[in-house]
C-alpha cells in the first residue's frame, strides 16, 4: 500500500469532484506499493517578476521508488476539444488543460531545483479524465501517452508504474523532494466544517501563513498575526500545534468561541490541549472538586476571576501557546495565558480586527513581532467583490481563491412572517441549487437572545439543528435534532459552510458595527451566499453598493 499524505484522507466527507478525487486516491493507495509516496492536493506558488503570485493546484503528486516525480491533474466530467487543445469549461471561464499542466510542471520544477541544488530532478505530468473520451488525442495539446481517459482508465496504475518504474538509477534528490512536498508545502487541515457533520472537511491553502509565519525567527518568540477571514489563521494554528508535538514540545491552543474549540479538539493531534479561555478555568475548577454552575448569570465572570488569580505549577505549563480569535479577548487575558508558558516557550497571537464583534479594544502586546495577511483564500471572488466597497480601505481584503462562485443573492422581508417565509424560500433555493442539507448553514445576523428564528425547531418543512443555550453536566452545549444548522454570527465565527444563508439582517445605517457583522457572516460561505435583509437594511445596502459601482 502506498504512503499517502495527508493522513486521515479515508475519513473525508467529500462530494462531487472532490469525491471522485478521493476515489482515485483510494485506488492509488491500495494499488501502489509502499515504495510510492502519494501527496494529495498539493498547492504551489511562484512569484513572477513584478511581484505577481501565480497560484495553482496539483491533484496528486507521486514520488516513485527511484525518486522520479509524477504530477496528476484529474478532470472529472466533460471536457471540450478546441483548436487550442483540451478545455475545461466553468460557469464564467474556460481553462486550458495543457496550459494548466505546463504551468504546474514548470513552476514546481523551478522550486524543486532551488531546493535540490545540484541533485537531478525528474518531473513528469499526466492528465486523468475518467469520465471523458478524448476524440482527437493528437490535437489535445498534450502527449497522447500522458492522457488517461475513459477508454484506458482501468490501466491507470500500470501507466503510473511505467512512468515511475520500481527499478533503475536512484535519484539522490528523493528525500529532498518528499521533504519539500510534505514540509514546505505543508498539508494542513482547515476548519471548514459545519457543526454536526461526522467528519472534518479538508482543504489546502496555497503558501500563505501556514508556510511563511513558521519561518519567522525572534527571541523571545512572540508573534502577532493579523489576518483577514479565510487567510489561514486557524490553519497556521494547527500547523504550529503539529510542529510543537513533532519537536517534543507541549502545545496549548486557546480560542474564545466554544464551537470552534470543540471542532479543533476533534481534529487536533493527541498530546496537547485545546480549550476556550473559559474552559481553562472550568477545568481548573473541576480538578479542585468545584463544579461551575452555568445557570448563574455571572458564571463566566467567575471563571475569568479564577484565571486572574491562578499561578500554574511548572508541571501544568506548556512550551507553545497559540491564541486564536485574539480580537475577542479582554485586556489582561494575554498576561494570564502567558503565565502558562514555560521559560523559553513560544507564543502566537492570531486575530482579525474586522471580526471584532464584541467591540473590545485591541489587546496590547508590547514588543511582539507583527505579521499581516489580507488575502482571503476561502471565500469565492464574487462574495469578496460584493463586500469590498463596504470595508475599510487601509488594508483592503484581497481574493486568493480561484473560485468565482455564483452571484450573491439579496432577498428582502417586510415583517416577521415574511422573515420566516423568505428564509424558507432561501433554504429551498439552496437545496434546488444542489446543496445538501448538512452543507447549508442558516446564520442569524442578530444575537441568539434577540433572534426571532432562534426559538424555532422547524422552519417551514425543515427541521433545525440549533443551540438551546443550555449545557450538560460537563459544560457541553445542548443542541436540538435537525437537518439544517441554525446559529448566530457570534457563535458561527471561526467556522464555515458551502452555502450560507445570512438572515435577520436589520440595521438603520451601515456603520462599522453593521459592516463587521456582515463581513463575518458573509465570509463563512465557501461557495454560495444569500442575504435575507429587512426592507430598510436592503435599501441602505443597495444604495451603498450602487454608489460604489
Amino acid at each position: 500500500m502506498a504512503i499517502v499524505h495527508p493522513e486521515g484522507w479515508r475519513e473525508l466527507a467529500a462530494s462531487g469532484a472532490a469525491g471522485r478525487e478521493i476515489e482515485t486516491l483510494a485506488r492509488l493507495a491500495d494499488g501502489l506499493s509502499d515504495d510510492y509516496t502519494v501527496f494529495h492536493g498539493v498547492h504551489w506558488t511562484r512569484v513572477r517578476n513584478g511581484g505577481f503570485a501565480i497560484v495553482g493546484e496539483i491533484d496528486f503528486a507521486i514520488v516513485g521508488p527511484t525518486g522520479k516525480l509524477l504530477l496528476i491533474e484529474q478532470k472529472s466530467g466533460f471536457l471540450a476539444e478546441t483548436p487550442e487543445g483540451l478545455v475545461k469549461r466553468y460557469a464564467k471561464k474556460d481553462k486550458s488543460v495543457p496550459q494548466q499542466l505546463a504551468r504546474s510542471v514548470d513552476a514546481l520544477s523551478q522550486r524543486l531545483r532551488a531546493v535540490c541544488g545540484d541533485d537531478p530532478v525528474f518531473v513528469d505530468a499526466l492528465l486523468f479524465c475518467p469520465d471523458y473520451v478524448v476524440k482527437q488525442p493528437g490535437t489535445a495539446g498534450l502527449d497522447p501517452a500522458r492522457i488517461v481517459d475513459a477508454t484506458n482508465r482501468q490501466y491507470l496504475l500500470e501507466i503510473i508504474r511505467a512512468i515511475l518504474p520500481a527499478h533503475g538509477e536512484r535519484l539522490p534528490s528523493r528525500p529532498k523532494v518528499e521533504r519539500f512536498l510534505g514540509d514546505v508545502l505543508q498539508l494542513v487541515p482547515e476548519v471548514h466544517a459545519v457543526v454536526g457533520e461526522a467528519h472534518a472537511l479538508y482543504t489546502r491553502l496555497s503558501g500563505g501563513l501556514a508556510e511563511w509565519a513558521r519561518r519567522i525567527e525572534c527571541e523571545p518568540f512572540r508573534l502577532r498575526v493579523i489576518g483577514t477571514a479565510g487567510s489561514g489563521k486557524t490553519q497556521l494554528a494547527m500547523a504550529v500545534f503539529r510542529d510543537a508535538l513533532a519537536a517534543g514540545r507541549r502545545p496549548l491552543y486557546v480560542c474564545y468561541n466554544r464551537p470552534l474549540a470543540d471542532h479543533i479538539a476533534l481534529i487536533a493531534p493527541h498530546g496537547g490541549e485545546v480549550a476556550t479561555y473559559h474552559q481553562l478555568a472550568d477545568r481548573l475548577c473541576r480538578a479542585s472538586g468545584e463544579v461551575p454552575d452555568f445557570s448563574r448569570p455571572d458564571a463566566f465572570a467567575r471563571l475569568e476571576a479564577v484565571l486572574d488569580a491562578h499561578q500554574p505549577a511548572d508541571a501544568g505549563c506548556f512550551d507553545e501557546l497559540i491564541v486564536d480569535e485574539g480580537q475577542d479577548f479582554r485586556s489582561g487575558w494575554a498576561d494570564n495565558l502567558l503565565r502558562w508558558l514555560r521559560p523559553g516557550g513560544r507564543a502566537w497571537w492570531l486575530e482579525d480586527p474586522l471580526q471584532n464583534l464584541y467591540e473590545r479594544p485591541p489587546v496590547a502586546l508590547p514588543g511582539w513581532v507583527t505579521l499581516r495577511s489580507d488575502i482571503n483564500y476561502r471565500s469565492p471572488q464574487d462574495i469578496l467583490a460584493t463586500l469590498r466597497p463596504l470595508l475599510p480601505q487601509e488594508h483592503p481584503v484581497e481574493a486568493g481563491s480561484p473560485l468565482t462562485g455564483p452571484e450573491v443573492e439579496i432577498l428582502t422581508y417586510a415583517s416577521p412572517d415574511e422573515l420566516v417565509s423568505t428564509s424558507v424560500h432561501a433554504v429551498t433555493r439552496a437545496i434546488g441549487l444542489g446543496f445538501k442539507r448538512p452543507h447549508i448553514a442558516l446564520i442569524s445576523y442578530r444575537g441568539r437572545e434577540h433572534s426571532l428564528l432562534a426559538p424555532l425547531v422547524r422552519l417551514g418543512p425543515y427541521s433545525l439543528r440549533a443551540p438551546t443555550g443550555r449545557y450538560d453536566l460537563l459544560g457541553n452545549p445542548i443542541l436540538t435534532d435537525g437537518d439544517i444548522l441554525i446559529d448566530s454570527v457570534l457563535r458561527f465565527k471561526g467556522r464555515a459552510a458551502p452555502c450560507v444563508i445570512l438572515t435577520e439582517i436589520d440595521f438603520e445605517q451601515l456603520d462599522d458595527k453593521a459592516v463587521r457583522r456582515l463581513f463575518v457572516g458573509a465570509t463563512r460561505a465557501t461557495m454560495k451566499l444569500m442575504l435575507v435583509l429587512s426592507e430598510r437594511a436592503s435599501a441602505v445596502l443597495r444604495a451603498r453598493l450602487a454608489a460604489a459601482s
